[in-house]
């Protein structure tokens, strides 16, 4: 497995665990019977928290069969947060085959409703040309809307895009003022490559 597929494994399932509900709710507080009900009467959120509960392990034994299901369920009723981590379980192929061009399917549809985590993964896609055409503008466009509502990931590789010249005008003092976003949104990688150029007089 290359080192960007790797990098891309470890920031979507990062990314994925950020926009859940266990970052903001702790374990007791969900009850699996009830949500289970909730979303076996066709309520959208509770077939997301209940494909959570599944893939996670969470009140139930993990099934990441049962997992994708139940985001499929909700995503197909427009709930962001279970397109993005449908897209996710394509993307890594867990509970279905791996499949790049569902995972940008599922990804533009979460990230066209506002979702962070999926504009920045539609940025990698692009960024990656893994499941469409390589396109550093389109990146560079994805990341920057994923950015503006504080992923760090995206502030980084827009960094990296500016101070390279990918998809936009080579700019090192707009690549150092991405990193330093990325930096102060707890990226460390951010914080090197901000150090570097800073200590280089830019």
């Amino acid at each position: 497995m290359s080192l960007n597929c790797i990098a891309r494994i470890v920031a979507l399932l990062a990314a994925s665990l950020a926009f859940s509900p266990w970052a903001q709710a702790e374990e007791p507080k969900l009850d699996f019977a009830a949500i289970q009900a909730e979303a076996q009467k066709g309520v959208a959120h509770s077939q997301y928290v209940l494909g959570l509960m599944y893939g996670l392990g969470r009140g139930v034994r993990r099934d990441d069969a049962r997992a994708v299901e139940w985001f499929r369920r909700a995503a197909q009723q427009g709930e962001a947060n279970a397109q993005f981590s449908l897209g996710v379980m394509y993307d890594i192929g867990v509970g279905v085959r791996q499949d790049d061009t569902q995972a940008v399917e599922w990804f533009r549809k979460a990230a066209q409703q506002g979702h962070a985590g999926a504009q920045f993964s539609l940025g990698m896609s692009f960024y990656l040309g893994q499941g469409v055409r390589q396109d550093y503008a389109k990146a560079a466009e994805w990341f920057l809307k994923s950015a503006q509502q504080g992923n760090s990931g995206a502030r980084f590789f827009l960094g990296r895009m500016y101070e390279h010249g990918r998809g936009v005008g080579q700019n090192t003092a707009t690549a150092k003022e991405w990193y330093g976003q990325a930096c102060d949104s707890g990226d460390q990688d951010g914080c090197d490559e901000y150090a570097r150029l800073n200590k280089a007089g830019f």
